[in-house]
């Protein structure tokens, strides 16, 4: 009988949690947990039955010697982390961004590939249903040749939530971090991984944001939102990352003669009208449009009809699910089991790895940098 493998988990928050909840669903043993703060790292180990808890990771490396890894705190906290895990020779499953910089990234890729470490990269919401049923579409013929992608979103997210990581570039902060990669991550699933060329443009909405004590996982800071916004007494932190952004992108695709053209349109602050975050792949033949930023659903095809059709899901991809509850947690869970098998030595679909984590960080410094447009003034 093969023993269990020990995962330790970097992280105390809703992701650390949630890490924790998928590799026990398939069969580790998560033998310990570290965060930055004593009393909560304390809390969550005890509240989830997990014997060893500490503020020291390289310490908990020694005393927990871990199979694996799992990354689920802020990208900005991820490079030592995740340097001494390798170290170890741990295999590591980690959250997204990999890091706050392609060149941090990069380095983590190739030194996880000479030392022979298996990596994950959990910019997951690739394996929601919809998005699943829509590679198969597409794999199949339904809507041609596929010729464009796109997808739309907007969170209305609170500009008064208590300033923190996500106002920060240097610590993994901003929505190409942490919605653009899922967003790549599910349109090349159905598409194709090749990418071929990318242009962006970035805007930071947001400007300053409350500094409130208190906030120690990301899922309940709206409910530090200050009472009194006006207060003279509250002090502010200044953002310095994107909040908004557009960016477009040209893919390869072996079902397609041209490069695949995709739009992807996200404004973090922005309401949306009724329900009209979207994803859509449009082809020779038809098109797929997909409810909800992250691929929620339902899902409808335009076929050869000229109409818009409702499909519903099939049963090989329903059965496929993990059971459990929200989309987050069971994207997680998906991967995980997918990451273990990897690890026994059973034969699994690719899945993302630092590779697609390295590359996709290199690509927010290119997007980043604002330096795509060109001066009319001349010309008027």
């Amino acid at each position: 009988m093969k023993s269990k493998l020990k995962v330790l988990i970097s992280g105390t928050g809703f992701a650390g949690q949630g890490h924790a909840d998928a590799f026990r669903a398939y069969g580790a043993e998560v033998v310990g947990i570290v965060g930055r703060t004593e009393s909560v790292v304390k809390e969550v180990a005890s509240k989830m039955n997990i014997p060893y808890a500490s503020t020291d990771w390289k310490q908990a490396l020694k005393d927990c010697q871990p199979d694996i890894v799992s990354i689920a705190t802020p990208g900005g906290a991820h490079y030592e982390t995740i340097i001494q895990a390798i170290e170890f020779g741990c295999h590591i499953f980690s959250d997204k961004p990999l890091t706050h910089s392609g060149e941090s990234a990069v380095e983590l890729y190739e030194l996880a590939k000479r030392k022979n470490i298996k990596t994950a990269f959990a910019s997951s919401f690739r394996y929601m249903p919809c998005i699943l049923h829509a590679k198969e579409l597409v794999a199949s013929g339904a809507i041609g040749e596929p010729v464009e992608v796109e997808c739309i979103s907007h969170f209305n997210l609170e500009r008064d939530i208590p300033f923190g990581w996500s106002h920060r570039k240097e610590d993994g902060g901003g929505r190409l971090n942490n919605n653009f990669t899922h967003m790549m991550s599910i349109v090349t699933s159905v598409i194709g991984e090749k990418i071929l060329a990318i242009i962006g443009e970035v805007r930071d909405d947001m400007g300053k944001a409350p500094i409130v004590d208190g906030v120690h996982n990301f899922k309940t800071r709206r409910d530090f939102i200050p009472k009194d916004i006006n207060d003279p007494s509250l002090k502010w932190g200044e953002s310095n990352v994107e909040w908004s952004y557009t960016v477009m992108a040209k893919l390869e695709s072996k079902i397609a003669s041209k490069p695949v053209s995709v739009l992807f349109k996200h404004g973090g602050l922005n309401p949306r009208f009724h329900e009209e975050d979207h994803i859509v792949f449009y082809g020779t033949k038809g098109a797929i449009y997909i409810k909800g930023h992250y691929g929620s659903g339902p899902l409808y095809l335009w076929d050869q009809n000229k109409t818009w059709k409702e499909l519903d899901m099939p049963e090989n991809i329903t059965a496929n699910q993990p059971e459990v509850e929200g989309d987050t947690q069971r994207n997680w869970h998906y991967l995980v089991r997918e990451f273990i098998k990897d690890i026994n030595g059973e034969k699994v679909a690719p899945y993302q790895t630092f590779k697609e984590g390295s590359l996709y960080q290199q690509l927010i410094d290119l997007i980043r940098k604002n330096n795509n447009w060109t001066d009319v003034n001349y010309l008027q």
